[in-house]
């Protein structure tokens, strides 16, 4: 389809500076990042994980800026036609079409180039990934602990897909909201469930936040029903999005993705300064899901040890207990920010070191020189092994990263030889149960344990 589209819901003016950047492909240019993300945008609800088959296929997409006295528009050239009907862009992908134009512009300009953010330190990065959602609207007040973090795979099968609209239907019905990574599958389901939960309780301000970054948005595009979608700069600060802003986490069945974001938080509680931080983790999936998750925490407990399984529970096949215990525990967390004098909407308390906010850029370099070892701190070791998952998320889904797998072979993951035991073992499993791809009929691993 060929289109012109006026902005819907933000950034409806732009300086002729701005404009500028966005034309441009070249240094300092944001043309080539733009027009990845919409195209991600305006394949909303594709089942296809494939970044490069999706930029292949619409290798003739293009954007255009048109500036008039009334505000920008913008033209499109060969965009997906599942975007529109009739003619129309459909109104929800036109929304999150110009969230990514409002995050791209902000983060550019207001966050890289400015001196506004010392992105080298701790506090620095952390007001930085503040300004971005507060520009983004998530911030609302009055504020209420009611927002529940939904992680899981978008590789999953049908009777887990479906346990997770179950669990999202019960948050729901408690007038909880749903924030996930906005793609298909474990990210999708929840806001499935939650719409009609919420309908049913006549609550017609209900929010399905979605939280991505744009190396993984083109094979994890986002879901219809997000209706409030946040670009971060990276999977880094996307991670510390979540945490700052969710009450609580519930993690459904996944990949190396999951995998990622539990280290991602268990490393961030296991750090002595978050010792009495209350953050409900619970991991949770159907019957047949049980298996998943005893593995995850076997793998948890010889690697982390007990202070790490502390910290979450599983519950199996029971999705209203998972939402009961989820409301019950969000007491807790509104009594630790009132008596701290913490906000509701951001959880500025969360103390989480360098090693979780430095972006960690997967090459073959980095990947094989981790420290992977059992003498290490516990917060230490969770923060290298997540950088592994990082890494394999990366060469299974970001177009750049595949390309250099494919010129220079896997990456070597090298470390003690217990815990690559235990890491061979587990992502043996997740081959076997088909968790890591959902484009191809057969995984070749970018990674090789040694």
């Amino acid at each position: 389809m060929d289109a012109e589209v006026w902005p819907e819901g933000s950034l409806e003016v732009l300086s002729q500076r701005e404009v500028d950047q966005l034309r441009s492909s070249g240094e300092g240019g944001l043309y080539t990042l733009l027009r990845r993300c919409m195209l991600a945008v305006l394949n909303s609800g594709s089942q296809s994980d494939d970044a490069r088959a999706l930029l292949e296929r619409y290798k003739n997409f293009s954007v255009g800026f048109i500036q008039h006295d009334r505000g920008l528009k913008i033209s499109l050239h060969a965009a997906p036609g599942d975007a529109f009907v009739d003619g129309t862009m459909i109104r929800g992908i036109r929304e999150l079409l110009f969230a990514v134009l409002r995050d791209i512009v902000y983060t550019r300009n207001e966050v890289e180039n400015s001196s506004r953010f010392d992105l080298g330190s701790n506090s620095g990065i952390t007001d930085a990934v503040f300004h971005i959602v507060r520009n983004a609207g998530l911030l609302k007040l009055p504020a209420s602990v009611d927002l529940v973090v939904c992680w899981g795979g978008h590789v999953i099968n049908r009777a887990e897909y479906d346990y997770t609209k179950q669990v999202g239907y019960e948050l729901g019905l408690r007038g909880l909201n749903v924030c996930t990574g906005c793609g298909p599958g474990a990210m999708k389901g929840p806001m499935k469930g939650a719409t009609i939960s919420h309908a049913k309780q006549r609550i017609r301000n209900a929010r399905y936040i979605g939280i991505t970054e744009p190396g993984i948005i083109a094979a994890e595009s986002p879901n219809p029903i997000v209706n409030s979608l946040v670009i971060m700069p990276d999977i880094e600060k996307r991670l510390e999005a979540f945490v700052r802003v969710g009450h609580g986490v519930v993690i459904f069945p996944g990949g190396v993705g999951t995998t990622e974001e539990i280290l991602y938080l268990l490393g961030i509680l296991l750090h002595p300064e978050n010792k009495s931080q209350p953050m409900p983790m619970i991991m949770t999936g159907p019957a047949t899901a049980e298996p998943y998750f005893r593995q995850i925490d076997q793998f948890i407990g010889a690697t982390l040890g007990d202070a790490a399984q502390k910290r979450y529970s599983i519950i199996i096949d029971d999705p209203r207990e998972v939402a009961r215990k989820i409301r019950t525990t969000f007491e807790d967390v509104q009594e630790f920010r009132r008596q701290h004098g913490d906000a509701y909407y951001f959880n500025w308390r969360l103390v989480i070191p360098p090693d979780f906010q430095k972006p960690f850029s997967a090459t073959h370099e980095a990947m094989s020189k981790l420290d992977i070892r059992e003498e290490l701190p516990k917060h230490e070791l969770a923060a290298n092994l997540r950088r592994v998952f990082c890494g394999i998320v990366s060469g299974n889904i970001r177009e750049d990263t595949a390309a250099q797998i494919e010129r220079y072979g896997p990456f070597d993951i090298n470390g003690s030889a217990n815990i690559m035991t235990l890491l061979d073992g587990l992502l043996a499993a997740f081959v076997a149960q088909k968790r890591m791809k959902i484009a191809g009929n057969n995984y070749r691993p970018c990674y090789r344990v040694s």
